[in-house]
């Protein structure tokens, strides 16, 4: 069988064989309805990339600069401005970006989305003056919203999420599997002998993360009779100005271990007077290496911000840009980390008898 080629598209289309490249690889410079035209033909006659063939040619084109290296652009979306350097979370993500990135040949501009002078239009027709050809947004903590000013942005370029999944729009994303995180650590709890996992978290970052660390914390507790399953304490914002909000929470539920992302909890239970982990364990579900005596899950968030990398230029090698009608994910598994905030299991289980 006769292999279809672009010449015999351009043929049967009646243009230029470089437009039909330009069309199969959806580059805005032509129409919308010229590019489903030719994608239409090249289906109809049987048409197949050679994806070796379109990998070389895409490192071709990103290289006629004459710069060593292709450039994606990494878009701090935090409203601190310096939030890569000095965030709790976000610069191991931007770590993971970088090492992918640099791994594949890639360089990096950095900008920030709540600059006052930038807008969609001056980003895209900064891109496009650099040369960039993919987006990885990075840093997003209070909104899984994009500010609407940079809709043709999101319109125009392949841009990926990594930390959450966004919603206005939905992209394509890469996050940790945070329903998993907090399942796989309740799990580890009772392996450890607990009997009363507790929930201390902000509505707000469960909100972020669409209420994915309790559905996890919830399915745990359904391995628990009733009356061993506790109502989570949502309150840690309030409780800054009044702890006394934890301590009644503590009193009234009796957690005998508490999930949490939070170091100040550690702090609220110590001066109620209670031994960690003698009385009470704690397990961080973002163990970070900052707190290493910490028992927890780590994330992983340096390989989310690699997968967003890897996803990124997948789409730039497929020609494919804009908000997709059905976003793709990548989820990240966390694994457990031994601290010093649960005892062992021989010491619960001794405890327990």
């Amino acid at each position: 069988m006769k292999r279809i080629t672009m010449t015999d598209i351009a043929r049967a289309a009646g243009v230029s064989k470089n437009t039909v490249s330009l069309c199969l690889r959806n580059d805005p410079q032509i129409p919308a309805t010229t590019r489903e035209r030719i994608q239409q033909i090249a289906d109809h006659l049987g048409y197949q990339r050679n994806p070796i063939v379109a990998h070389l040619m895409t490192q071709l084109r990103d290289n006629q600069s004459g710069s060593p290296k292709a450039t994606l652009a990494l878009v701090n979306a935090n409203e601190n401005k310096h939030a890569f350097q000095n965030h709790p979370t976000i610069p191991t993500y931007v770590a993971g970006c970088k090492h992918r990135a640099n791994h594949l040949g890639y360089n990096l501009d950095h900008f920030w989305l709540h600059d006052p002078e930038l807008n969609g239009e001056r980003l895209n027709r900064i891109l496009k003056a650099r040369g960039i050809r993919g987006i990885i947004v990075v840093g997003l903590m209070n909104t899984n919203q994009l500010p609407g000013k940079f809709a043709t942005t999101w319109d125009t370029y392949p841009c990926v999420v990594t930390g959450v999944r966004t919603r206005a729009p939905a992209l394509p994303f890469a996050c940790t599997d945070h329903h998993i995180v907090a399942l796989r650590a309740f799990e580890k709890a009772l392996e450890l002998g607990y009997q009363r996992p507790g929930l201390a978290l902000d509505k707000t970052i469960d909100a972020l993360v669409e209420g994915r660390f309790t559905a996890g914390y919830q399915i745990g507790q359904s391995y628990l009779p009733l009356r061993k399953r506790l109502k989570p304490f949502y309150k840690i914002t309030e409780a800054r100005s009044d702890p006394s909000l934890f301590a009644k929470w503590i009193k009234r539920e009796k957690p005998d271990v508490i999930f949490t992302l939070y170091n100040i909890v550690r702090l609220w239970i110590n001066d109620l007077g209670i031994r960690v982990p003698e009385d009470i364990g704690l397990i961080q579900l973002e163990w970070r290496q900052d707190r290493p005596n910490w028992s927890g899950m780590n994330q992983h968030n340096d390989r989310a911000g690699e997968a967003a990398v890897d996803m990124v230029i997948s789409m730039i090698h497929s020609g494919e840009y804009g908000v997709p009608e059905y976003p793709r994910a990548t989820l990240i598994g966390g694994s457990w980390v031994d601290g010093g905030t649960t005892r062992a299991a021989s010491d619960r289980q001794v405890n327990a008898s």
